[in-house]
């Protein structure tokens, strides 16, 4: 056990020195669980493989696993992350885990068992910081092992110094959370976010404004943090890690970062983001040998970039790569030295060694404590284990957390009477016996233009858009977070005051040009450079209108609270300027179907149960039409009812959806009726009495998909209707069939 700067035992004195050379004739042989990996007869009897030697002998299975060491005998065993081991019988169906997951524990477990059978394991000490049994169930003390012998949690961590200080967003300047705590305290869950953040997005679509203003935020502390360091003598940066829901959102903010759509320059240079594949990440940890020269590619002076790398890197090598980097974060002279920045799926099942995290995005929902002390806790490890010799203490470490729900969270589990017993409810699914009444979609995930030689916008023809200042978010309280309790004594506060040079009007126009450019460009036949010079001229002249209009309003007589407002909501004022581009420019509609399922069907609709008053259906193969209101409730009778109605479907946990953009953010569309004419035309009905702004804006957008589907021949004839009476049902259909047969 040589000495080393990642040597605990002399770092922290665990061994007393006369002691230490005793320690050196042992021999530690380091796995991963995979290597313990092995298959029973009977499972080996169900394999495609033309191998057909059964399973090993348990003699045969050390020699494999233990190598060098398979000799030895009398073994001591230490399980890092030991929650992942557990004895839990392969054959159980347990709620909330997968069978990968209990296989994984019983694997391991089982492979001890014959590694003690062959050559006898003295003892096995289990070592994890969520030592909870996996039931599915929420964490509570009656799911902890049975063999707990030390429960030091993470409350008594932070208390004792021996990891870093969370410190949560509580307060921000917006007054649009109704309960009270900031919007970005668990920002996945705000309604401008969640539909974004779960839905198939390509890389190259904008954030929603209210996560990249709080990048902007949490990338100005940690700016703050940077510089403190530096003047600090550190050499290697502070790093900020997201955690996000699915790997599209973290392909999205990977995009926004290298693109520099994100307000903190020093946070978006692509060689020092690290965006880890999972994927990637499992197979380098299920290698058996490391891939040679693996570590020469992940090297480099302060270049760690894709751009840098071999071009013929093999999956393994990059696999490897990336692990590399991943577990040498801020240590000196190695792969992950100069990153800065970690975008992730997972990173949540696995411990990490990382002592340079200080600020945390989380991008998920949350829906336990213990879920959020996994995500915090991939930033708690000490920077500094050097005592103040003042104090005789740990001076406080901080970890400042965007998006994860840790300060307020009440504890899973509540004491008092039983809840009451449910009320009866009503299974909603499809009947086999009625196959016949199916009916099936289009599985549009987007809808691409295909533009005119030349864009322009008349001002006085195109929608007003209004930016509302008290959802735009200019400053941010954090405090210590402690037991689930927050020090009001310890607020720090992060406002933009330092960005002034990105609330300039140039580079707002320049920047919102760029955006609308990432877009419209994909689909323009014509030469960049004139299309950008038209983009700014659109842009300044949409900008400089009364169709932008920020409110309150008397903001607008203040030039400068005005630009930094349409600088927060610079998604908004794209995701505008586009739209009505796109409607006063399109010749033609390109529909992008899920490349996975492209069509969707009533048959696809997984069984639910509602107590809503519901009713047996004719025509539909639903087997009942759950009503939202009376109304509802006549318009599927009339449905049942007509002969020309061949078959329809209340869309309700269908998941059909018309993606659109209101206000400048985006939202999905839910149509109330998909109907089937006895002319083959597919109707797309809405219920609706009040017609609202919104509203008649849902509907350009259902005309648009309209539009898209029925310009591809192959895909039939599509309609789409607003009811707005009970008994304008039949004569909407009449309309619909005459139109059609008077084109035949």
């Amino acid at each position: 056990m040589p000495t080393s700067e990642g040597n605990y035992y002399e770092r922290f004195n665990v061994v007393p020195p006369g002691l230490m050379e005793k320690l050196y004739p042992g021999k530690v042989f380091i796995i991963n669980w995979h290597m313990l990996n092995w298959e029973t007869d009977e499972k080996i009897r169900k394999m495609k493989s033309v191998d057909k030697r059964g399973a090993k002998s348990d003699e045969a299975y050390v020699q494999d696993v233990l190598g060098e060491m398979s000799n030895a005998r009398n073994i001591v065993v230490i399980n890092d992350e030991a929650h992942h081991a557990c004895r839990v019988p392969a054959e159980s169906k347990i709620s909330g885990v997968t069978k990968e997951e209990i296989e994984e524990a019983t694997k391991w477990v089982g492979g001890l068992d014959r590694i003690h059978k062959a050559r006898t394991i003295l003892r096995c000490y289990d070592l994890s910081a969520t030592p909870f049994a996996p039931t599915g169930k929420k964490a509570s003390e009656e799911s902890l092992f049975g063999w707990i012998v030390s429960d030091f949690g993470l409350n008594d961590a932070i208390e004792s110094g021996l990891v870093k200080t969370p410190r949560v967003v509580i307060h921000d300047d917006s007054t649009l959370n109704p309960d009270y705590k900031s919007r970005l305290y668990h920002i996945y869950n705000d309604k401008e976010v969640k539909d974004d953040l779960n839905r198939k997005a390509q890389p190259h679509e904008p954030l929603p404004d209210l996560l990249k203003n709080a990048y902007g935020l949490l990338g100005m502390d940690w700016l703050d943090t940077k510089e403190s360091w530096e003047s600090a003598g550190h050499s290697q940066p502070p790093v900020m890690i997201t955690i996000a829901n699915r790997t599209e959102t973290a392909a999205q903010v990977k995009y926004a970062f290298d693109n520099k759509k994100i307000l903190i320059d020093q946070l978006c240079i692509p060689q020092y983001t690290l965006h880890i594949d999972s994927k990637a990440l499992e197979l380098a940890e299920s290698q058996i040998e490391a891939v040679e020269n693996a570590a020469a590619a992940g090297k480099g002076d302060d270049d760690n970039s894709d751009e840098a790398m071999p071009e013929k890197l093999t999956k393994k090598m990059q696999a490897e790569r990336m692990r590399k980097q991943v577990d040498t974060i801020g240590v000196s002279g190695q792969p992950g030295e100069k990153i800065r920045n970690i975008i992730s799926v997972g990173m949540l099942t696995e411990g990490w060694d990382a002592r340079t995290v200080t600020h945390i995005m989380g991008l998920r929902a949350f829906t336990s404590q213990l879920l959020c002390e996994q995500v915090v806790g991939r930033g708690l490890r000490r920077l500094s284990y050097d005592v103040n010799v003042e104090t005789g203490f740990f001076d406080t470490e901080y970890v400042n957390i965007f998006g994860v729900p840790f300060a307020f969270l009440p504890h899973e589990s509540k004491d008092g009477p039983p809840p009451p017993p449910t009320k009866p409810k009503t299974k909603i699914e499809p009947v086999l016996e009625k196959k016949s009444y199916a009916i099936d979609w289009y599985n549009i995930i987007r809808i691409e233009r295909v533009y005119k030689p030349h864009l322009k916008l008349n001002m006085k023809k195109i929608e007003r858009l209004e930016l509302s200042a008290e959802k735009t978010i200019t400053y941010a309280d954090l405090a210590v977070t402690i037991d689930n309790k927050c020090d009001f004594n310890s607020i720090k506060t992060i406002d933009l005051d330092k960005l002034e040079d990105k609330f300039r009007l140039q580079s707002i126009v320049f920047d919102l040009s760029n955006e609308v450019l990432d877009d419209v460009g994909r689909n323009w036949k014509g030469d960049r450079q004139t299309l950008f010079r038209e983009l700014v001229k659109i842009t300044e002249d949409f900008i400089q209108s009364d169709k932008l209009v920020i409110v309150p309003y008397m903001l607008n007589s203040y030039e400068r609270d005005r630009r930094i407002i349409i600088a927060l909501n610079m998604t908004s004022v794209m995701n505008h300027i586009k739209n009505e581009i796109s409607f006063h420019n399109t010749e033609k509609l390109v529909p992008v179907f899920d490349s996975v399922k492209p069509i969707r069907s009533t048959g696809d609709m997984q069984p639910w149960h509602t107590g809503r008053p519901c009713e047996h259906t004719q025509k539909s193969h639903i087997n009942q039409c759950v009503y939202d209101s009376t109304w509802e409730s006549s318009e599927a009778y009339r449905l049942d009812k007509d002969e020309r109605v061949v078959s329809w479907v209340k869309n309700d946990h269908l998941g059909f959806a018309v993606k659109y953009v209101y206000n400048g953010a985006v939202y999905k569309y839910y149509p109330d009726f998909i109907i089937k004419l006895i002319n083959g035309t597919m109707l797309i009905l809405e219920v609706k009495g009040q017609e609202r702004d919104r509203d008649r804006v849902k509907r350009a957008f259902l005309k648009e998909w309209v539009r898209a589907v029925n310009e591809q021949a192959e895909l039939g004839n599509w309609e789409s209707a607003v009811s707005r009476d009970p008994a304008d049902i039949e004569l909407i259909i009449d309309q619909i069939m005459f139109e059609k047969q008077t084109d035949i």
